[in-house]
């Protein structure tokens, strides 16, 4: 029976799918129906006459190739064993394995996997002698993605160092060299690597004319999937398969190529008119996932971005929430919220139907903490929970060594972070350590100057150990050099996911409470499948290509989305923007966007008054509902708190002088709003007022409050107030019934 293609497609999908001659650019917006274009037009080809054997659909997972041809099949009523579908590297090592003579390599060729190549990597570094004695060095794992990177980008390694890695490239000159030697070690073994499949089968295609003219003439329907992901030596590769007939069809988004850490290129999509005259456009805009409240967003972030294909995306749902902006005090009670908004929203939907997503791994420490404590079980992808990645684990261990000697997991992992001191040395120093064997640590630390060093920091901790920030402030300090050490590739990022940890310890008065609360686990998670009772947590990047029906995002300020780099460089800032579009495009019915007043910097001493996103100031403000938080922690429209509270500027006000905050006045510092019921913190006066005993607690004692933390009591004033002095926030008078009096 005949397939009624035009009663299964809407217009633009039907367009694409009978298009079947000349290059074609299907620009397939999120949510658009791209697999099922593809499929029919598949379906399509057979059904009029065109052999299987002539296809060549050109995809980035093999999954996906055997998906779409198995639903091709299945349309049809008939096997399609001749269409010849899978990956780039699949396609050319099959080609150089039928043609081994054009691909210069006599005899078999041998691929080398990830364990081959980083063994043979390790033999060019031991002939060159490169980084020996220097614990600086990166690591033989970090070097071969590196050397892979410099190629599929087809940038110098310094260029990639210096937008990526700057604290390696005082050993620039000595990677070059390893990845010249490790070029000449593959071809004196006949050996290819991953990447090597891909260049060596357009050397051969531009050597062998004949080749090429066979492969052409065999693969006369060209598709590829997910064209906006493809690097330069892929696009190259179409062309030259594509020839002068130019028969190839291209389906991609502009507006979700966000792999450029991986060597993807934009500009090959955006190009493709040009590369390909006679290019018939076709934009798939109907949407099949998401409300119209949540399109306008999406398209009014789009809209913004320099370069791009106009597409303008629309819903059959017309009815649904308008996406909420929520403005919290800070990243942490952001994480508050966002826990109060999953219960919310836990009412509607399963909990792996609700997904939290964010720039970075670190980004969610935060909430993962806030809920374990509320019992809420989550799935994490996409960066280590804060619970599994070693550097906090190795900076929480010398704050557990201070609150228990006798915890010796705790003292063993402290101990191999010292240079020379391994597993069985760590456990004997431990054991002595735990039963009070003076002697033979003192023995020990005569040996090991790393030791003394060691030992003289945690006899510090002990005889004055402040607070859990002030303690880990401390730890981490001590940690960096050893961190450095330990990881010279990515100890930038590490450094970030630390700071994020003292933010959350600044609001513990007790180091006990801080350590039980980072005990608390979630039980082990499934990692062959999703949870239904676990609420998901993941990166942006990890969650491309998947949707759920509540989305709500974090961290929306500068310089965390977008990213610290990413504002130096447009480039870098346009695919920021794409990855705000492939976040909010991930929501089906629910879309929560937070943006924090403040964030912990530990550099600058506290919590540091952040600008919103780029991205969020550019919305109009027809795009969404914006609330605010309230000192009581709730949430109110924006409206009616600018009211309660003395005018200001609006947050899209351009900044101006000097100060990037100075549209933000003195205040800056300050939290924004007030809801009418609540009382504002005002900004202290003299902090050597009198004090009384009105508070029922005098002056010098110590407090904690909901938004700012742990503070201390410098004042006691009439009306049961008290002028508070907490650290990153400064001096704030506060009604005595908002404040938790430590005894």
């Amino acid at each position: 029976m005949p397939i009624d293609f035009a009663a299964r497609l809407n217009p633009a999908q039907l367009e694409a799918v009978t298009a079947t001659e000349g290059p074609v650019l299907v620009i397939a917006g999120a949510g658009s129906g791209k697999t099922r274009t593809l499929v029919y037009r598949l379906a399509r080809l057979v059904s009029q006459g065109v052999e299987p054997s002539s296809i060549l659909l050109l995809t980035f997972t093999r999954k996906a190739a055997a998906e779409m041809l198995a639903r091709a099949e299945r349309l049809l009523g008939m096997a399609l064993g001749g269409v010849q579908g899978g990956t780039f590297h699949a396609f050319s090592f099959a080609t150089l394995r039928r043609n081994p003579e054009a691909s210069g390599h006599a005899g078999s060729l041998t691929i080398m996997d990830r364990g081959d190549a980083e063994e043979a990597l390790s033999h060019v570094i031991a002939e060159l002698g490169a980084g020996k004695g220097d614990k600086s060095f990166p690591k033989k794992g970090f070097v071969l993605e590196l050397i892979s990177k410099s190629r599929n980008k087809e940038l110098p390694i310094p260029e990639i160092l210096s937008r990526e890695s700057y604290q390696l490239l005082p050993h620039a000159a000595a990677l070059e060299e390893i990845a010249r030697g490790f070029e000449r070690y593959k071809r004196g073994h006949g050996l290819l690597d991953y990447d090597d499949m891909l260049f060596t089968l357009e050397q051969a295609l531009t050597r062998d004319a004949a080749l090429l003219e066979r492969l052409r003439e065999r693969h006369r329907y060209l598709m590829v999937d997910e064209y906006q992901d493809t690097n330069l030596v892929q696009a190259r590769l179409v062309k030259l398969l594509a020839g002068e007939r130019g028969n190839v069809m291209a389906v991609g988004d502009d507006a979700q190529s966000i792999y450029a850490f991986r060597g993807a290129n934009v500009e090959n999509i955006l190009s493709f008119p040009r590369i390909y005259p006679g290019t018939r456009v076709v934009r798939l805009e109907q949407n099949y996932r998401s409300t119209q409240p949540i399109l306008d967003l999406t398209n009014a972030v789009l809209r913004q971005a320099k370069d791009r294909f106009d597409k303008n995306l629309f819903s059959e749902r017309l009815a649904g929430p308008k996406p909420e902006v929520v403005k919290a005090y800070s990243d942490q009670t952001q994480a508050q919220l966002a826990v109060r908004r999953i219960r919310e929203l836990r009412r509607e939907h399963l909990p792996c139907e609700i997904a939290v997503l964010f720039r970075a791994g670190y980004q969610s420490y935060a909430l993962e903490l806030a809920l374990n404590k509320e019992g809420v079980p989550f799935q994490k992808y996409g960066g280590l929970r804060f619970s599994e990645a070693a550097h906090v684990k190795d900076a929480v261990a010398f704050l557990r060594v201070v609150h228990n000697p006798r915890d010796v997991v705790a003292w063993k992992r402290v101990l191999v972070l010292v240079d020379k001191v391994g597993e069985k040395t760590a456990l004997k120093i431990a054991a002595s350590a735990r039963e009070g064997d003076f002697q033979a640590l003192d023995a020990q630390r005569r040996k090991n100057p790393g030791l003394d060093a060691l030992f003289s920091f945690l006899e510090e901790l002990r005889a004055d150990p402040g607070g859990p920030a002030s303690l880990l402030e401390r730890a981490v300090v001590f940690y960096t050099p050893t961190l450095t050490r330990l990881h010279p590739e990515d100890y930038p990022r590490r450094l970030a996911g630390l700071e994020q940890l003292s933010q959350i310890a600044a609001s513990y008065a007790h180091l006990e409470a801080f350590l039980a609360d980072l005990a608390l686990e979630n039980p082990e998670e499934e990692r062959k499948g999703v949870r239904e009772d676990a609420v998901v947590l993941s990166t942006v990047h990890s969650a491309k290509g998947l949707e759920w029906p509540a989305v709500l995002i974090l961290d929306l300020v500068d310089e965390r989305f977008p990213s610290r780099h990413a504002l130096a460089r447009p480039e870098d800032l346009e695919e920021e923007r794409r990855l705000l579009y492939v976040a909010c495009t991930r929501a089906k019915d629910s879309l929560t966007l937070y943006v924090p007043g403040t964030v912990y910097n530990r550099a600058g001493g506290g919590s540091q008054p952040a600008m919103p996103s780029l991205f969020v100031r550019e919305l109009p403000r027809e795009c969404f509902t914006e609330l605010r938080e309230t000192f009581s922690g709730g949430l109110t429209p924006a409206l009616q708190a600018q009211a309660a509270a003395e005018p200001r500027p609006s947050w899209d006000a351009p900044s101006s002088g000097g100060s990037r905050f100075a549209s933000r006045g003195v205040a800056a510092r300050q939290p924004l709003a007030a809801d009418p019921d609540d009382p504002r913190a005002e900004p202290g006066g003299s902090p050597f007022a009198s004090a009384s005993d009105a508070c029922g607690t005098g002056a010098m004692s110590y407090c904690s409050h909901r938004i700012f933390g742990r503070g201390k009591v410098v004042a006691v004033l009439d009306g049961g107030k008290c002028r508070v002095n907490f650290p990153g926030f400064g001096l704030k008078v506060i009604l005595r019934e908002y404040l938790e009096m430590e005894p």
